[in-house]
């Protein structure tokens, strides 16, 4: 007969049935149940007895004592007994008995900090399939335990490595309560705060295990990184998407989801090993994306300052080439996002440039430049570059302010080392005048593009050139950079030259004396200004002998230009001024008045057809000038002159003084003819005063001419018709003075030789100025070394000679002796046989 005992405190589910019989046995009263008890496992016995009968009570803090002894002590049962409560609190989720589930992780909790031992593996097992259960449950409050019991967890240090444990459910979960929006504000942050602590603990307990490096993959990082940025928006309403977002602080950070999703982020950021940076970069850079937050940009140079600082400082590269690459990939998005992602940029590079930037230092401005170049050409060909509508010029304009100015952040943080091979780098970059195929490399919007393009360039030079202070002028302006940036200072845009002159200045003053002189003016006093400077060391005066006429030669074309503004004459003064402080010594004081007398003459003879306003400013740039340099040599019968000079200029032709040029420029004469010599500055009484004063004074009466170049013959070069034409007219014209010379005819034979005589002159003239500039030009060393070699040559063939004379002396009627087995022995020579010099023989 088949009989069953009913349990007390049993469910329904755990009904023990005893094979006693055939028929069913009743029900016993609950005083039978104790005999049963005790065919239990002790573990269940313990486990069951620390659940109170009311769950209000709380745990059974003696029962528990018990079975957290039972456990030391017994390693073994702790699966089991993890088990146990597991089926426990699944039992309990269920019938919604919460009150014993809160009792149930608790225990967990406790069991889980008192056993350290190999077992607490399995125990872990169990312990996670709980922390599941209530993750996977729809209250808050139960979501909130298991994130809470998670993190407890994540603190324990095991003693062995888990080969199988995974986490991703865990990652899914908690960026999902990341994210949570339920109506209630309160329960809202609560469980939004459960799921950032939750995510800090997955981190903690993977990322020094080397067994879960798994965790840095895509999958996972894609969800982790988005959830801690999601929070770390703060704004007054959540559901509001128009609101810019910013980090907000607390004073507990605990209670604010933002402040604990950005110290979850910097750790996160912290622990990032080399391989890994890029996948924990790449998320932030999408979520920007997805949330429209590069237009304002307020929130991504946040994210990117928090990166910044967190990251090891070896490491910055990476995310300098993650932004680099997202530009590029944006390219053709709206001016204002492209802007927003460069300022982006300018701000990660502004911190990483106190560190190691690495490799990455042409990237970044080839990058930026070819930013530069696309952005100007959407300005002016308005293609459209976002979905929604075209490029307007002011959005453009934004996009080139913001790549110079980061441009020359960059660059005025760089080393000087790396800072010249920056500089060469840009000026590699303009598109500059080619004398091989005679033209401007084009841009794809013509001549506008390309003239557009570069003024962005030679500003975004001008930006890393500032406050660049090289050890010698060689190193801060060497022939592979001073030959285009000078070729640039000619072209037809004042512009461009002004924006060349002000790159020489910030190369040339090394001593910080820009600021004190600028303005076109006339100084009274020089030595009020205090400026700085220093004996002219030899590399500058090698400097100076081999570049100087290139220098001069520029500044005199620039005065030239009949498009010259009040700003060209002012960079044109303060360049004399600063190459007069800098690398002045007697040499190329004498030079520079050769230099300014030459500009004198220039505007006085008006060769050219300069506008009025352009020879006055000529003019009033010489005295100005010449000014600045009698005091600075302090020579007192050179001082006199050029004050007597401009006091005369003061009373009678005021135009001519830089204080009126400046001032009034439409109350000039209209036609400009100086008769009276008074008003110049005269060659022979500045060579008089300067030689009292032990300078050499010779080469002041030979009158500046600038020197010709590869562009001047390109540009004024006559063809060989025009050549042949001219000799023919002088022809003509002797034919009609003297008549009684018999006129040559004109025919195909003359005509060659005149082609071929002037071929012969011009090749002869080539050689000649070949030569010169190589003297000029070329080291010393090279010089030395190529005159050597020559006298080398001399001496060798002198000693061939020398030597055939001796051994073997010319030929003698009266013969010659020689020795031969121990004999001597005498051999003549008839004389026909006898061969004679040419001068000899008549």
């Amino acid at each position: 007969m088949r009989r069953y005992i009913q349990v007390p405190r049993a469910e329904p589910e755990q009904v023990y049935r005893f094979n006693t019989g055939w028929e069913p046995r009743p029900l016993l009263s609950c005083g039978v149940c104790g005999c049963c008890s005790a065919f239990r496992p002790r573990y269940k016995r313990l486990v069951d007895n620390i659940f109170p009968e009311d769950p209000k009570d709380g745990l059974v803090k003696a029962d528990m004592e018990k079975l957290t002894f039972y456990a030391v002590s017994a390693p073994d049962k702790l699966d089991r007994i993890g088990k146990y409560l597991a089926e426990r609190l699944s039992r309990d989720v269920v019938r919604h008995r919460y009150g014993y589930v809160f009792i149930a992780m608790e225990a967990l909790d406790q069991l889980l900090m008192a056993c350290h031992s190999q077992s607490i593996n399995l125990f872990v097992e169990s312990f996670l399939q709980m922390v599941a259960k209530l993750l996977e449950s729809g209250e808050p409050e139960l979501q909130i335990l298991g994130s809470n019991s998670f993190v407890k967890f994540a603190n324990i240090e095991e003693d062995t490595a888990s080969y199988h444990r995974r986490y991703d459910f865990f990652v899914s979960q908690f960026s999902a309560m990341c994210h949570s929006y339920i109506d209630d504000l309160e329960s809202r942050t609560k469980i939004r705060i459960a799921g950032i602590k939750g995510i800090q603990g997955v981190v903690r307990k993977t990322v020094n295990d080397e067994l879960q490096t798994i965790i840095w993959e895509p999958q996972h990082m894609d969800k982790i990184v988005p959830s801690l940025l999601f929070n770390m928006q703060a704004t007054e309403d959540p559901d509001s998407q128009n609101n810019p977002p910013s980090i907000s602080r607390s004073a507990d950070k605990d209670e604010d989801p933002a402040a604990l999703a950005e110290s979850c982020f910097r750790e996160l950021l912290g622990r990032a090993a080399y391989g890994n940076m890029n996948n924990a970069i790449r998320p932030v850079l999408i979520h920007l994306d997805n949330h429209q937050l590069w237009d304002p940009n307020a929130f991504a140079v946040s994210c990117f300052k928090i990166t910044m600082y967190s990251i090891q400082a070896q490491h910055s590269h990476h995310v300098i080439q993650q932004i680099l690459r997202h530009l590029d990939t944006h390219n053709k998005d709206s001016p204002r996002v492209r802007a927003g992602i460069v300022q982006v940029l300018l701000e990660t590079v502004a911190i990483a440039a106190k560190g190691s930037i690495g490799p990455t230092v042409l990237e970044v401005f080839n990058t930026l430049l070819k930013h530069l170049r696309l952005s100007v050409d959407f300005e002016l060909s308005g293609e459209c570059s976002s979905p929604g509508g075209f490029s307007t010029s002011n959005d453009e304009k934004l996009v080139q302010d913001t790549i110079i100015q980061t441009i020359g952040f960059f660059g005025s943080s760089l080393p000087d080392y790396q800072r010249s091979e920056i500089i060469m780098f840009i000026m590699g970059k303009v598109p500059i005048f080619d004398a091989g195929s005679h033209s401007l490399e084009a841009s794809n919007c013509g001549e506008q593009g390309t003239r557009a393009i570069q003024v962005m360039l030679l500003r975004s030079l001008l930006m890393v050139t500032s406050g660049y202070k090289a050890k010698s002028i060689a190193a801060a302006l060497p022939s592979p950079f001073l030959d285009p940036i000078l070729s640039v200072s000619l072209m037809e845009d004042s512009e461009l030259r002004q924006l060349v002159l002000h790159i020489l200045h910030s190369l040339i003053d090394r001593h910080e004396n820009k600021a004190k002189i600028k303005g076109m003016r006339v100084i009274p006093d020089v030595s009020a200004l205090k400026i700085k400077r220093d004996k002219s060391s030899k590399q500058d005066i090698s400097f100076m002998k081999k570049q100087g006429q290139q220098l001069y030669r520029h500044i005199y074309m620039g005065c030239k230009e009949d498009d010259n503004e009040q700003k060209n004459f002012e960079s044109l003064f303060v360049a004399l001024l600063l190459i007069t402080i800098e690398l002045a010594n007697d040499e190329v004081i004498i030079d520079l008045i050769r230099l300014a007398l030459g500009i004198q003459d220039l505007a006085v003879t008006n060769e050219d057809n300069l506008p009025v306003y352009n020879r006055c400013a000529i003019l009033a740039l010489v005295a100005a000038y010449l000014n600045f340099l009698s005091q600075m040599i302090a020579v007192p019968a050179f001082c006199q002159h050029v004050n007597k000079v401009i006091e005369v200029r003061s009373k009678e032709a005021s135009y001519l003084l830089p204080e009126y040029i400046c001032r009034e420029k439409y109350g000039l004469p209209k036609t400009l003819e100086i008769q009276d010599k008074s008003y110049l500055f005269l060659q022979n009484k500045i060579a008089d005063a300067l030689a009292g004063s032990g300078y050499s004074v010779e080469r002041l009466s030979v009158p500046y001419v600038p020197q010709l170049t590869d562009e001047d013959r390109i540009s004024r070069r006559k063809s060989i018709v025009d050549t042949v034409s001219i000799q023919v007219d002088l022809l003509g014209d002797n034919v009609q003075q003297d008549k009684t010379k018999i006129v040559e005819e004109i025919t195909f034979e003359t005509l060659k030789k005149a082609i071929d005589s002037q071929n012969l002159e011009e090749q002869e003239r080539e050689k000649r100025r070949q030569v010169i500039e190589k003297f000029q030009k070329a080291p010393f060393e090279e010089i030395a070394a190529q005159c050597e070699s020559k006298s080398n040559l001399l001496h060798d063939k002198l000693t061939e000679i020398f030597e055939l004379t001796i051994s073997r002396p010319p030929p003698s009627p009266s013969g010659s002796m020689s020795v031969a087995a121990g004999h001597v022995q005498y051999h003549s020579i008839p004389v026909y046989e006898m061969k004679f010099p040419d001068l000899c023989v008549y």
